[in-house]
């Protein structure tokens, strides 16, 4: 009984692990490409979906292309982006295809640093692990 427990454990393990590894990989190539200035492979990490939502200052905006627009809108040049840095990431498994994540970003711009949390809802697609739902302030 007791290697039958930890038999269960260990392949928990390994999947809670691999889910992490998954989703920092998302968060780390969506942060190499902002660094990059390249908005479009950024947004390769989320839902390319109408029903994403990402809430940020301004309210709720609903769907990847408007908040394609949005980013585009806010940081039109590299200047704007500045370097992107994120600290303190939590994965929390909320089962097989979904995950909860919580972090810090930080820009480093010329003039300014500005920087907040964020809340990431992750689901899992055939082609990998997407952000749903964003909430960043």
């Amino acid at each position: 009984m007791k290697k039958a427990i930890a038999a269960i454990l260990l392949l928990f393990s390994i999947f809670v692990f691999s889910q992490e590894k998954e989703i920092l990989n998302v968060l780390y190539t969506q942060q190499k490409a902002w660094n990059n200035g390249d908005l479009e492979t950024f947004m390769s990490g989320y839902w390319k979906d109408e029903a994403l939502l990402f809430v940020g200052s301004n309210g709720p905006t609903y769907g990847w292309q408007k908040t394609l627009d949005n980013y585009k809108k806010t940081y039109p040049n590299k200047e704007k982006m500045g370097i992107l840095e994120f600290s303190d990431i939590s994965v929390k498994p909320l089962g097989e295809d979904y995950a909860f994540v919580f972090g810090k970003w930080k820009l480093i711009r010329e003039k300014d640093t500005p920087n907040g949390v964020y809340t990431l809802i992750f689901k899992k697609f055939k082609d990998g692990w997407k952000i749903i739902s964003d909430h960043s302030s």
